[in-house]
């Protein structure tokens, strides 16, 4: 029986940023025609599916929504996580081989506290869909590789203290666009080292210097980690033609790279070039997550003598190529407790901005430094909106890999934040039970959801 690709759209009609944000419905429903006038959906190895909503309960196994989930997720968004919940539902299942959630609005700069739209994202779709496979199917072993032109940093915050999740970014330098992050160096928690790999890339990489780092770089992690489950955060800004980078990736290009990275699902990110890219770019990548011929899906801007890459590019993708070799071979000398200094604690302070919303955040994050388990982690979470408002919030994460002392010391610390003044709301994520809590101190009310 032959094993088809399945694809959901869904274009958000109801949901924009503004009437001419370059993140808006058109995004798709350029695809959505190519698409038809070309006879994809009538192929027998492609079968088209409906979504499903993503529940609250759903996005708060990742997310510590401020003050809570009806405040920060619209119906868009829970049905864009619940699309690739549902292709993922159907790929478990063997239903499907493969999938593509063709699907705005993106998701990959929302971290793990929300407290509004930073980077066109609320929630992070792929996310939630991880989450949901590993508490639904236990699945052990997850792969994200992130192919926008943006570093997706939303993603990188969520899994940085997780062994088991492996982020692969490859992005324009963040010294050169938004949001500014996503260097070498960081590479993950004391407990998690190596499971970040970051690639960022000069302006004006082509088709041949994208294809250097899959080849030399990201397949070999890949062979190595050996996931049980591959996700492509599919951003489509590398496009030669696109507004916000400055890169040099053709459709052709995109497509070569998914019959590489051989993804379970892909799922849409940005890509902001409407007409003369994404259409394209779209319909390369479902061919060859299909396994048609793609070769007749050609830009109309394309021509292969303005894609020479200029040799000071090559040199810095290679130079790049050989320090995250070296730190991938060295990764088991490193020494969880040696990271973190010796210290219980590891902490780092993170500014934050919501540059959609002007929405200032300053984080103070810790993790238990454990021998048994990745440690649980608490996040003191300050927020100054542009209006006035000030939020000053407590987070607890419990993992799903939690051992008995972490689990305990987390609740411990959660019953005891729900009494400190200084918190208006003190929220837990026990991954390794499915639960989640949340105190609202001025109100003394308590709310709790189990999956």
């Amino acid at each position: 029986m032959m094993k088809k690709t399945g694809i959901i759209f869904f274009p958000a009609f109801d949901w924009a940023i503004s009437a001419t944000h370059p993140e808006r419905e058109e995004r798709l429903l350029y695809t959505r025609d190519q698409m038809f006038e070309e006879g994809i959906l009538d192929l027998p190895e492609i079968e088209e599916f409906s979504p499903r909503l993503a529940s609250e309960h759903d996005i708060c196994r990742v997310h510590f929504c401020v003050p809570s989930v009806s405040d920060q997720v619209l119906e868009a968004h829970r049905i864009a996580a619940g699309a690739a919940m549902h292709l993922g539902d159907k790929i478990i299942a063997k239903q499907i081989k493969n999938g593509f959630a063709l699907v705005r609005p993106p998701g990959h700069h929302a971290m793990r506290v929300v407290h509004g739209n930073r980077g066109f994202c609320n929630i992070n779709n792929e996310a939630v869909l991880v989450e949901y496979l590993r508490r639904t199917y236990g699945v052990k072993k997850i792969a994200i590789v992130d192919t926008d032109v943006h570093h997706g940093d939303g993603t990188q915050d969520i899994f940085y203290h997780d062994p088991d999740v492996l982020f692969i970014s490859f992005h324009q330098d963040g010294r050169t666009i938004y949001p500014g992050t996503g260097f070498t160096y960081e590479l993950g928690g004391p407990g998690a080292y190596a499971s970040t790999i970051n690639i960022p890339l000069p302006p004006g990489v082509t088709d041949a210097g994208l294809h250097y780092v899959m080849d030399h770089l990201i397949s070999p992690i890949l062979a190595d980690f050996q996931p049980d489950f591959v996700v492509n955060s599919a951003g489509q800004d590398n496009h030669f033609t696109d507004p916000l980078g400055q890169m040099r990736i053709t459709a052709q290009g995109y497509a070569r790279l998914t019959e590489k990275l051989k993804p379970d699902l892909a799922v849409l990110e940005g890509g902001y070039a409407i007409e003369t890219a994404l259409p394209y770019v779209n319909l390369a990548i479902l061919l060859a997550l299909a396994g048609k011929d793609y070769s007749s899906v050609l830009e109309p801007e394309y021509n292969p003598d303005r894609f020479k890459e200029n040799p000071k590019v090559t040199s810095e993708i290679h130079r790049v190529v050989g320090e995250l070799q070296e730190i991938w071979a060295n990764r088991h000398k490193a020494d969880k407790f040696a990271l973190a200094n010796g210290a219980k604690y590891y902490q780092r302070t993170k500014p934050i901005y919501y540059d959609t919303q002007f929405i200032e955040e300053k984080q103070i994050e810790k993790v238990r430094v454990c021998a048994q388990c990745p440690g649980y982690i608490t996040i003191d979470s300050q927020a100054y909106h542009p209006d006035g408002k000030r939020y000053h919030v407590l987070a607890i994460t419990i993992p799903i890999q939690a051992c008995k002392y972490c689990q305990e010391e987390g609740w411990d610390a959660y019953e005891q934040y729900k009494h400190d003044y200084r918190f208006n709301y003190v929220y837990l994520q026990d991954k390794s039970t499915d639960t989640f809590m949340m105190y609202w101190r001025e109100e003394r009310q308590e709310f709790r959801s189990d999956g």
